[in-house]
């Protein structure tokens, strides 16, 4: 049930630059963190670009990509994956143009500290181990 925010600064996103970015995300949530694509939400937020710097310095195209995950569901080499994977989508709907500093940033909750549909992660842990 992983939850992304991504941020981009630039002059306008297009309707199907969204669709790429929601589409592309939920399919690597899926593919390389093994999440349900049915469960994978994202929230694509433009941000106006005079709002954004880098090194003190104004830019004109930047972005920003937030996954949050349920802790130790991922290995390590999957997370750098879905890092890489995720720097090249930006790079290839948002532009090139993109800054070094454009990051990916992967939150681990723990499973006990979110959820949805009213129960936590640790929650459907137990009662899926239960009925095995």
């Amino acid at each position: 049930m992983p939850f992304i925010h991504v941020r981009v600064a630039r002059a306008r996103l297009g309707s199907e630059q969204i669709h790429r970015l929601q589409h592309g995300v939920t399919a690597m949530m899926a593919g390389v963190l093994r999440k349900k694509a049915e469960l994978t939400s994202v929230l694509v937020k433009e941000a106006p670009v005079a709002d954004w710097s880098i090194g003190g310095k104004p830019i004109a195209v930047a972005a920003h990509l937030d996954a949050k995950i349920t802790a130790g569901t991922n290995t390590t080499a999957e997370k750098a994956r879905f890092i890489a994977d995720a720097n090249a989508l930006l790079k290839t709907v948002v532009g090139a143009a993109l800054p070094v500093a454009t990051y990916v940033v992967i939150d681990e909750v723990p499973g006990d500290a979110w959820g949805y549909d009213g129960l936590t992660q640790a929650h459907r842990a137990t009662a899926n181990q239960s009925t095995l």
